[in-house]
């Protein structure tokens, strides 16, 4: 599959789809010192903020991944074709502290163009971030009350905004005019 870079302007998802139909891959920490981890998500959203181009993910803090969120100042968002859905559904219902989930699958990581956290060869796209905030969900802020119900545990998402730095896909993902 050869993967083109994509200008953030030229790049043509559907947001929605993306982020709640196609399961996603937020992978953080550095590749090269083989110290990161990868976790699937389905929350997020992408556009413009503070006048450049971003990619906002949440992780909560029981989560393995947000330790390499805290600790690594970039992450990568990767989508799969349908074929893969089996590997991300392991990887999304095993921790990475009990071990390596990831030699678990048919998926490879490698290392990306822009940061140290990896992106995968079988993704057909890659969105290649550097955090520029991050920031604690409050309770006391919900104006819709029953938001609070996706929290049965209290253990409220840290938010993360990423600044993109590259995108790298298959050609279904640029725009044409």
């Amino acid at each position: 599959m050869q993967k083109l870079e994509i200008n953030p302007y030229d790049l043509s998802i559907n947001p929605h789809h993306l982020f709640d139909r196609q399961t996603l891959l937020l992978a953080a920490g550095d590749f090269s010192a083989g110290d990161f981890n990868e976790m699937t998500i389905s929350w997020g959203s992408t556009g413009i903020m503070w006048n450049r181009p971003f990619v906002q993910v949440v992780v909560r803090p029981t989560r393995f991944t947000f330790s390499f969120m805290e600790e690594y100042g970039d992450f990568t968002i990767n989508a799969f074709p349908r074929e893969y859905k089996r590997a991300l559904s392991h990887l999304g219902t095993r921790s990475g502290r009990d071990g390596n989930k990831l030699a678990e699958t048919n998926l490879t990581a490698i290392a990306s163009q822009k940061v140290k956290a990896p992106s995968f060869e079988e993704a057909e796209l890659t969105i290649e971030c550097k955090t520029i905030y991050s920031g604690d969900f409050d309770p006391s802020d919900f104006m819709d009350l029953t938001i609070d119900e996706n929290y049965p545990n209290k253990d409220y998402h840290r938010v993360y905004y990423g600044e993109v730095v590259a995108i790298w896909g298959i050609e279904k993902f640029i725009l044409s005019y």
